[in-house]
C-alpha cells in the first residue's frame, strides 16, 4: 500500500468540519480528489496543513483520511518571502514531526509559492518522490497581476496600504512568493499539470523535471444538474470571485456600459469576498486600493444599481448561483486553468473566458463558449450581447462546454491517471532502492 502525504494550504472542508473550524470555499476540486483517492484499497492518504500560531501538530481522522494541523506564524503573511524561513522554528518541527509519522512514500505539494511547501520539500529530501501539483504559478501571476488599472491607482495610498501596501507593492510581494515556487519546482523531479501553459512555465524553470498530465475533478454536486435556458434570471452576468486585480474585474466593469445600453435590466453578480463593502467606518476603513478604485470604477461608469456582491457563497449556493444565471464570465488577466470556469462549463452553462494562460485548453472558442482578448473590454461586451440574444446558440454553447467538462473533469478517469502517477513514481523508487 502506498502512504501519500499531501501539503495543501488548507484544510479541504470535510476536515475543517471535523475540527470544527469555518470551512474554506476554494479548492474544491481538491475534496473531489480526496473523495475519490479515499475509496482506493491501494492508498493510504494523508493530508497536512497551516493553522495559525497553534502550539502542536493537532492530528485526526475522518472515515480513511488522517490528517494533521501545523504551526503558521502570524507574522509570516506580512514579512518578505526571503525572511519567512526564519521566522519559525516550530513550523519546521512540526512538519518534520508529521513527515517522520506518516512515512510517506510519496510528498504531493499542493500550492508552490507558500514557505511550508519549501520547508516540506527539503524536510522530505527525496526529490524523486516528490511531486508538486501545478495550481497557479506565483512567479508567472505577478507580471500580470495590475494589467488595465492606471498608474495612479497603482500608486495610490489607503490606511491599509499600512499592512497590504500600495498595488505595486502587492505585486512585489507576489513576485517575492514566487521566489519559493521557483526553489521548490528546481528541487523536486515531478510536477502534475493539464495545460500548455503550466507546462511551459514549469519546464522553463526546471528542464529536467518530469512534467505529468492529469485533469481535475470538482465538486461532488456539480455534476448532478444542468443549466435551463428558460428558467434562468434572463440578462445576468455571474463572475465567481473578484477581490483581487488578477481576476479582471476592472475589465467587466468597463464592458458593462455597453451591454447595458443594450439590455438595461442587465445586471453583474459577483460572488466571493465583498471587499467593497462599506456598511460601517470599520469596513471603509479596511478597504484595499483595489476596492477603492472599484468604487470609483463603478461610480464613475454609472453603474451602481447593475452591479451587486454576493459575499461568500457555499458550494450549493454557488452552484445554484450558476443555474440561475444567463452567462458566466472569467475576465481574469492570467489563469492556469480556473475551476469556476469548469465548474460552470460542467452545469451546461454558456461562458465567456479571457484568453489566459490555459484557457484554450478548457474552451474551444465559437462552439463551446467565447474567448476574448483579456485587454478588449469591448469585446467582452460584444459577445455577452451575442449570448443574450440567441437563445439557440447559448444552449448550443452550454451543451457544447458541459460535454467537453464532463470529459475534462471525468472523476474515474482523473484519479486513475493520478494512481497512475503515483504508482510510476512509487515503483520507480522502489526499482532503484532494489538495485542498490
Amino acid at each position: 500500500m502506498m502512504k501519500i502525504l499531501w501539503v495543501t494550504n488548507v484544510p479541504i472542508p470535510r476536515i475543517a468540519n471535523d475540527m470544527g473550524l469555518q470551512a474554506p470555499n476554494i479548492c474544491g476540486w481538491l475534496t473531489g480528489f480526496a473523495n475519490s483517492i479515499e475509496q482506493r484499497k491501494d492508498i493510504e492518504l494523508h493530508i497536512c496543513f497551516p493553522l495559525l500560531a497553534i502550539k502542536k501538530v493537532i492530528c485526526g481522522s475522518i472515515e480513511k483520511i488522517s490528517y494533521y494541523a501545523f504551526s503558521q506564524p502570524k507574522v509570516m503573511r506580512i514579512l518578505p518571502a526571503e525572511d519567512q524561513l526564519h521566522t519559525s522554528n516550530e513550523m519546521e518541527k512540526h512538519i518534520k514531526e508529521i513527515i517522520e509519522k506518516v512515512k510517506p512514500d510519496i510528498l504531493h505539494i499542493f500550492g508552490t509559492e507558500y514557505p511550508h511547501s519549501l520547508v516540506a520539500t527539503k524536510t522530505f529530501g527525496r526529490p524523486e518522490r516528490t511531486v508538486v501539483n501545478i495550481q497557479g504559478l506565483t512567479s508567472f501571476y505577478w507580471m500580470h497581476y495590475n494589467s488595465g488599472i492606471p498608474y495612479k491607482e497603482l500608486k495610490r495610498f489607503t490606511l491599509s496600504n499600512i499592512a497590504r501596501g500600495n498595488l505595486l507593492s502587492q505585486a512585489k510581494k507576489l513576485k517575492m512568493r514566487g521566489e519559493f515556487e521557483v526553489e521548490i519546482l528546481k528541487k523536486v523531479g515531478h510536477v502534475i499539470g493539464r495545460t500548455d501553459w503550466d507546462e511551459s512555465c514549469t519546464t522553463q524553470i526546471n528542464p529536467h523535471v518530469k512534467y505529468h498530465f492529469c485533469n481535475e475533478s470538482l465538486r461532488d454536486s456539480f455534476y448532478n444538474d444542468i443549466w435551463d435556458h428558460s428558467t434562468c434570471l434572463k440578462h445576468s452576468i455571474f463572475i465567481s470571485q473578484a477581490s483581487t486585480p488578477i481576476k479582471g474585474l476592472q475589465f467587466m466593469i468597463r464592458a458593462m456600459p455597453e451591454v447595458l445600453r443594450v439590455y438595461p435590466n442587465a445586471k453583474l453578480y459577483i460572488a466571493g469576498n465583498n471587499f467593497v463593502r462599506s456598511d460601517s467606518l470599520y469596513d471603509r476603513l479596511k478597504q484595499s486600493s483595489f476596492a477603492k478604485y472599484i468604487i470609483r470604477l463603478i461610480s464613475h461608469s454609472g453603474i451602481q444599481n447593475a452591479v451587486e456582491f454576493l459575499g461568500p457563497l457555499s458550494e450549493l449556493k454557488m452552484k445554484e448561483m450558476y443555474l440561475k444565471s444567463h452567462v458566466f464570465v472569467s475576465a481574469s488577466t492570467i489563469e492556469n486553468s480556473p475551476n469556476s470556469l469548469g465548474e460552470a462549463m460542467i452545469l451546461g452553462l454558456p461562458c465567456i473566458s479571457s484568453d489566459v494562460g490555459g484557457v484554450k485548453n478548457l474552451l474551444e472558442h465559437g462552439k463551446e463558449g467565447f474567448v476574448y482578448q483579456s485587454d478588449a473590454p469591448y469585446m467582452l461586451a460584444y459577445y455577452i450581447k451575442k449570448i443574450f440574444s440567441d437563445v439557440e446558440l447559448s444552449k448550443n454553447l452550454g451543451n457544447a462546454a458541459r460535454e467537453h467538462a464532463l470529459k475534462t473533469h471525468n472523476r474515474e478517469h482523473n484519479l486513475k491517471t493520478l494512481v497512475s502517477i503515483y504508482e510510476e513514481i512509487y515503483c520507480v523508487r522502489k526499482n532503484k532502492k532494489t538495485k542498490s
